[in-house]
């Protein structure tokens, strides 16, 4: 455990404060709570004093005086995920402005990692959870509503009227991806996703179903590889499976640019030339994708301004839960043509 001056971090009560600075603890209080009220030399004293004690408040005691808690919580799919870490930016600036603290936890796409994550959350008092679910219906998440805590979906839409969200129009994403590789002369698919059970998965295969009925093909002008988790390595052996096959596609589609990038990798190791003989296209835009041996076309989604929206939202609902009036915002994506798809695929 840190020290200061001898003493452990966090062993140094008001009381000890008051005595250093030669103060009542009442007046160490106010200068915590409500600094104004304290004259400015008295104030200052005691902030020496704290300093060179090294005294640190008990949060969770400041929580319970004053009725609610300063901190927030942000479940995401994947903290490895560059995607995730471009919307906690826009969550902590929003947060930090208002004077809230993040507390950031990853479900790692597990259902059960979820619900034990979200129930320490409810155990940490936060005052509301910004939450990308791994089911579609959000479950896990209600356990929290029911105890009163405000949670806004965030990557995820809601059905219900009475929570708000925040989320991308995948359906379209998905549409953008494929209709881009049909307008580009591809007639083979393959779409490489992760588990059915993430919404976002399910819905950018919807979306490019619908391009393909839309350029009269049917189905099986697509086929799918299923990966247990949206990471590079998994993008790596779905590309291993598809140079196992008798005949590569004309392009492929990828469920996020993890995937995408990993694909990349392994079909430039074999010799394949992109877009020549296969065109790639991921969903994110993350950063690195410009910057992969051949920049990758992608299917760009705001995500700074999802995390900034969402919780705009939710310190919105923590402030004024009986009057808020919930929204369900929809971002629409953005296609973005890069190498790796700008020629036909052959």
């Amino acid at each position: 455990m840190e020290e200061t001056g001898g003493r452990e971090l966090g062993t140094v009560g008001i009381k000890q404060v008051a005595e250093h600075a030669g103060v009542s603890p009442g007046t160490v209080s106010n200068v915590l709570n409500r600094p104004e009220r304290v004259a400015a030399a008295t104030r200052a004293r005691v902030e020496r004093s704290i300093r060179e004690l090294g005294f640190v408040r008990n949060g969770s005691a400041s929580t319970l005086r004053a009725g609610h808690s300063s901190t927030i919580g942000l479940m995401v799919l994947d903290l490895a995920n560059p995607f995730f870490t471009d919307v906690a930016r826009g969550v902590e600036d929003v947060a930090s402005e208002r004077g809230y603290a993040v507390l950031l936890s990853s479900s790692a796409e597990s259902g059960e990692r979820e619900q034990r994550n979200l129930r320490v959350l409810a155990e940490q008092r936060v005052r509301g959870v910004l939450v990308t679910p791994v089911g579609d219906d959000g479950q896990n998440a209600d356990l929290l509503r029911d105890r009163g805590v405000p949670v806004v979906l965030l990557d995820h839409p809601t059905p219900r009227a009475n929570q708000c969200s925040v989320a991308v129009d995948d359906m379209a994403g998905g549409e953008l991806a494929v209709g881009h590789l049909l307008d580009r002369g591809a007639r083979s698919i393959a779409f490489v996703t992760g588990p059915s059970a993430l919404r976002q998965c399910t819905d950018r295969r919807k979306g490019a179903l619908r391009a393909l009925r839309a350029a009269g093909l049917g189905r099986n002008a697509m086929t799918e590889l299923t990966v247990p988790a949206m990471n590079a390595r998994n993008g790596q052996e779905a590309a291993h499976r598809l140079l196992e096959a008798e005949t590569l596609p004309d392009a492929v589609f990828c469920a996020n640019d993890l995937l995408a990038l990993g694909v990349l990798r392994v079909l430039l190791r074999a010799g394949v030339k992109v877009p020549a003989d296969v065109a790639v296209i991921g969903y994110d835009d993350i950063e690195f994708s410009a910057a992969a041996a051949v920049p990758l076309s992608s299917v760009r989604q705001p995500t700074y301004q999802l995390g900034r929206i969402a919780t705009e939202l939710l310190l919105e609902e923590c402030d004024d839960t009986e009057t808020h009036a919930h929204q369900q915002v929809m971002f629409q994506p953005e296609l973005v043509v890069r190498d790796s798809t700008e020629r036909s695929p052959r």
